[in-house]
């Protein structure tokens, strides 16, 4: 995989990336310690650990999906 993002889209991404994995981690905390009892919110749990573990790997390779697939984006 080609670099395709710059310095700033590169520290965007692992910022974001760290948020979702922190956003994930405190929720499914919450939801061990049987605040929310849906089973919904393991679903979003897993959603925000994968997005931040995605989103990390973007940043660290300096390489965006949507950027490789043809669309411009703004960072």
């Amino acid at each position: 995989m080609q670099c395709n993002i710059d310095r700033s889209g590169q520290v965007l991404r692992i910022t974001l990336g760290v948020l979702n994995l922190a956003a994930g981690i405190i929720l499914g905390g919450v939801v061990l310690s049987g605040s929310l009892t849906s089973g919904w919110w393991w679903l979003a749990v897993t959603i925000l650990i994968l997005a931040g573990l995605f989103t990390l790997y973007e940043g660290l390779r300096g390489w965006c999906a949507v950027r490789a697939m043809g669309f411009r984006t703004p960072i």
